[in-house]
C-alpha cells in the first residue's frame, strides 16, 4: 500500500484580505484588520511527522484534527505509513538520511534505530530535558521508570509514547466453543485441543471444514500477530534466562523459545495454524478474523468489541472474548506491554530552538485531558455522555476509534486505555475490565523491548532473516527440531553472541535495579 502524505492547510478569515507573511518557525503573522489596523499574532508551530497508521489514513482537516491543531496552535504535516509496512519504510528512511523532523520508532531496540542513534542522526535530549523542571507533565504523567527504560548508553534520545501495561490479549470465538461444547481453555494444551476441534468441526455452520485455528501475522520477528509474547510468557521465555557465564540470553535464542516452536510445530501438524501464517500481513489477518473465518487471533484487548460487531454482520451470534491466563510449562499466557509503545525521535537536522518547541508541544499534550481527547474527541460531536460514560457517535467511531489517533501523542499513562472500547456500552466495558484485571498480577513484560546491547545491534541484522526462516521451517516440518536446536546452539556458541549476552545482562542490571 502506497504511503500517503497529508499536509494540513488551515484557512482563516484573515486570509481573505491581503496578508504580509513573515517566514520563520515560531515567528509572527502580520496582516490587516477590517478597520485597517495592523494585526499581529503568533504563528502556529509546524511539525513534520512520520508515524505508523493502524487503520484508515487520517483526514487532518476533519473535526477532530482541526480542533486539536487550533487549540494547540500547531500545524501537523504527517506521513501515515500502514503499520504492516512501517518497519520497512522506517529502515529505508534511516538509510537515506532524509529523516523527517519527528519519526516514530515502534521499537527502541530496533538495530537500525540504535545504529542511527550512535551515528548522530537524532538529538540527544538529555541536556535539554535536564531535571525535567520545565517538563513536569513528561516526567509525572508517564510510568515511573519510563525515562530510565528509554535510554541508550545512559542518554535520552527518544520521547516515550506512554501506553498501559494491559493491552494485548489472545482472542477466541466463545460462541464456537459453546457450539462444540468446549470449555474456555485454561491451559495451552486445552487451547491447542480446542483449536483442533474447531478446525475439524464446522463451527460456522457453512457445511465445510474450512475454519482456520490461530491466524498468523508475520511482523518484525513475530509470527502470530501480537500473540507471540503471550505464548512465550507461558513457556517462561519472558523471564530472564541466564547463560552459564552469567550473560542474559536473547529471548529468541532461549530453550524456552525453542519449546514454543515445538508447540507451534505440533499445532501446524494438527492443522490448527493458518498454513501461510508466516506471510500474512496485518490487514489480511484482521480481515480473515473479522469475516468469521478464524477461531483465534492476538491483538489489543479493546478491539474485542469492534471485531465482534464486524463479525456479527455475517455471523450474528459471534462472541469474541479475551482468553484468561492459560497455564503453560513455564508461566501463563499473558504478556504485559512495556509502559511505552516505542518513542518519538527528533532529527538532528532540526534547529535546537525548534527542538525545544517540539518538546514543549509534547509537554503540553502529555496530560489526562489530552489523553481523554485522544480517546473520545469532542463532546457533542464525537461522543455523548450516557450513564456516566462517553458514548461515541457514528462520527466518533469513524474519526477517533477507527483511526488510531494516538500515533502522534505521548499520552498519559492510563491502564484502562487499551482495554475499554469507547464505542461499547458501559456494561460491556465494565465486564471487560473485570475479565482481564488479573493480567496485571500474572503477566510479564518483554525485557528485550527495553534493554540494549551494542554488539547485538551490530550482529543481529546479519542473522535475523535466516533465523526467521529457520523458525518457519521448524514449525512447518521442513527441518527437524534437532536441526533447529543445533542451529540455535551454533548461534549461542558464537563469541559475538556471548558478548552481546553479557551486555544485555549489564543493561538489565542498570535498568531493572533490585
Amino acid at each position: 500500500m502506497k504511503a500517503i502524505t497529508l499536509t494540513t492547510k488551515r484557512v482563516s478569515l484573515a486570509m481573505l484580505v491581503p496578508l504580509l507573511l513573515v517566514a520563520g518557525c515560531g515567528g509572527e503573522t502580520q496582516g490587516v484588520s477590517k478597520d485597517g489596523a495592523a494585526v499581529t499574532a503568533a504563528s502556529d508551530l509546524k511539525i513534520q511527522f512520520m508515524v505508523p497508521s493502524f487503520a484508515d489514513v487520517q483526514d487532518m482537516n476533519n473535526e477532530y484534527w482541526s480542533k486539536f491543531q487550533k487549540d494547540n496552535k500547531v500545524q501537523l504535516d504527517v506521513e501515515w505509513i500502514p503499520s504492516g509496512d512501517y518497519d520497512t519504510k522506517f529502515d529505508l528512511v534511516l538509510a537515506s538520511g532524509n529523516i523527517p523532523e519527528v519519526i516514530v520508532a515502534n521499537s527502541i531496540t530496533r538495530p537500525t534505530l540504535q545504529n542511527a542513534v550512535k551515528q548522530g542522526a537524532f538529538w540527544d535530549l538529555t541536556p535539554i530535558l535536564g531535571d525535567f523542571s520545565k517538563y513536569p507533565n513528561l516526567k509525572n504523567n508517564g510510568y515511573k521508570d519510563v525515562w530510565n527504560y528509554i535510554r541508550t548508553d545512559g542518554k535520552i534520545y527518544g520521547v516515550p509514547r506512554n501506553r498501559p501495561h494491559i493491552d494485548l490479549s489472545l482472542k477466541i470465538r466463545k460462541d464456537w466453543l459453546d457450539k462444540l461444547h468446549i470449555p474456555v481453555p485454561t491451559t495451552l494444551d486445552e487451547y491447542a485441543a480446542a483449536l483442533k476441534a474447531m478446525v475439524n468441526g464446522d463451527p460456522d455452520g457453512n457445511g465445510k471444514k474450512d475454519t482456520i485455528g490461530l491466524i498468523g501475522q508475520s511482523n518484525s520477528g513475530n509470527f502470530f500477530a501480537d500473540s507471540d509474547g503471550s505464548f512465550l510468557a507461558a513457556f517462561g521465555g519472558l523471564d530472564p534466562v541466564i547463560a552459564k557465564d552469567g550473560g542474559l540470553i536473547n529471548k529468541y535464542l532461549t530453550p524456552n523459545y525453542t519449546n514454543m516452536v515445538a508447540y507451534f510445530r505440533q499445532m501446524y501438524a494438527d492443522g490448527s495454524l493458518a498454513k501461510d501464517f508466516s506471510t500474512i500481513k496485518q490487514t489480511q489477518a484482521e480481515e480473515i478474523f473479522t469475516t468469521g473465518r478464524a477461531a483465534s487471533y492476538g491483538r489489543n484487548t479493546w478491539r474485542d468489541y469492534s471485531f465482534e460487531q464486524t463479525i456479527k454482520k455475517v455471523q450474528p451470534d459471534a462472541n469474541v472474548i479475551s482468553l484468561p491466563p492459560m497455564k503453560g510449562p513455564g508461566g501463563v499466557s499473558v504478556q504485559l506491554s512495556v509502559p511505552f509503545s516505542g518513542a518519538f525521535y527528533i532529527s538532528k537536522k532540526v534547529p535546537e530552538a525548534k527542538v525545544k518547541q517540539i518538546l514543549d508541544f509534547f509537554e503540553k499534550t502529555t496530560t489526562m485531558e489530552q489523553t481523554d481527547y485522544n480517546y473520545y474527541g469532542i463532546e457533542g460531536v464525537h461522543y455523548k455522555l450516557v450513564d456516566g460514560q462517553q458514548k461515541l457517535t457514528e462520527l466518533g467511531v469513524k474519526q477517533v476509534t477507527a483511526n488510531g489517533t494516538g500515533a502522534i501523542f505521548p499520552l498519559a499513562y492510563n491502564n484502562k486505555m487499551k482495554v475499554i472500547n469507547p464505542a461499547a456500552p458501559k456494561a460491556y466495558n465494565d465486564a471487560k475490565e473485570k475479565s482481564v484485571a488479573s493480567y496485571a498480577q500474572v503477566g510479564k513484560i518483554d525485557l528485550f523491548s527495553i534493554i540494549n546491547s551494542n554488539t547485538w545491534t551490530s550482529i543481529w541484522p546479519k542473522y535475523q532473516s535466516e533465523w526467521q526462516s529457520m523458525v518457519v521451517k521448524a514449525i512447518v516440518g521442513q527441518i527437524s527440531m534437532d536441526e533447529y536446536k543445533a542451529y540455535i546452539d551454533k548461534l549461542n556458541g558464537s563469541a559475538d553472541f556471548q558478548t552481546a549476552y553479557k551486555e544485555f545482562a549489564a543493561d538489565y542490571k542498570e535498568k531493572f535495579p533490585k
